[in-house]
């Protein structure tokens, strides 16, 4: 197994520890779940990225401006099945609390 840096890919760790089935759509399953995986992952490291950056914010007019894209992203991650329902009911309950609070200040 190569390690490139420290991201070794699923895939790889996939045929080493396991045997693959020889079906085709098998194959194809274990294709569609490596892209799907990739694109929850950045969808989700994009979305943290967004709620530091309105956390870090300091103007409340910015990140009033800002609040309704990130609840946005937030809510497609849940209806994805990316994060719990909960989950994005509770980063959204704090994100809005804290841009309120900046408001207050």
């Amino acid at each position: 197994m190569e390690d490139i840096g420290n991201s070794v890919t699923f895939a790889s760790r996939l045929k080493e520890n396991t045997k693959m089935a020889n079906h085709k759509a098998t194959k194809k399953d274990v294709r569609q779940v490596a892209k799907r995986r990739e694109k929850n992952r950045y969808q989700g490291k994009t979305t943290r990225n967004m709620m530091r950056d309105l956390r870090a914010t300091t103007d409340a007019a910015a990140a009033a401006e800002s609040l309704p894209s990130v609840l946005s992203k937030i809510d497609k991650l849940a209806k994805k099945g990316v994060i719990h329902k909960n989950k994005a009911a509770n980063l959204k309950s704090k994100l809005t609390k804290a841009v309120s609070s900046k408001k207050a200040a």
